[in-house]
């Protein structure tokens, strides 16, 4: 058995846990809430089949939202995440990620920095455009995106750093 899959179950269902049940009741200013769940498309291995991440991530966004009561919301965003991260990826890194020995602790803190914040800017303008969904307002959704977004990548940010594999 790959050692990788227990600790992705782990990883998996601590951060819905953490999201559902801490994230989703903080309310700064009224109305920022972290989403700290978008680690896991984050950390999960590059090498893995695309498919399966795919699978992973409707089913990560889609347990968000079944305790959230969201309507989905979480799963569409999630998707197009998992779906867009190669050429995310693609941007951030360069060619080198398809090679085998492409490992996401090897790039530099900046490429680290990049690759994140636009997995999380890219999941909330999914994820706001749908939950207020009217062109309208355009202001609100652009407010949203970038005040959460902030917050969710100071706190994943964190997250990376307290829990990141340390090398001597």
């Amino acid at each position: 058995m790959n050692r990788g899959i227990p600790i992705n179950i782990i990883r998996f269902i601590l951060l819905v846990l953490v999201q559902v049940l801490v994230f989703n009741r903080l309310n700064f200013f009224g109305f920022i809430n972290p989403m700290v769940y978008i680690m896991f498309l984050y950390w999960y291995p590059i090498k893995e089949k695309r498919a399966v991440f795919i699978g992973l991530s409707f089913l990560l966004g889609l347990s968000v939202d079944f305790l959230s009561d969201t309507m989905a919301i979480h799963a569409a965003a999630t998707t197009t995440i998992a779906y867009l991260r190669p050429a995310i990826m693609r941007f951030v890194f360069g060619i080198n990620y398809e090679f085998q020995s492409f490992k996401l602790s090897n790039t530099t803190k900046a490429q680290q920095f990049t690759f994140l914040a636009l997995l999380i800017l890219v999941h909330h303008s999914v994820y706001f455009s749908m939950e207020i969904f009217s062109i309208a307002n355009l202001l609100l959704i652009v407010k949203k995106v970038l005040s959460n977004g902030l917050a969710s990548l100071i706190l994943c940010l964190l997250f990376s750093t307290l829990f990141s594999v340390k090398k001597e």
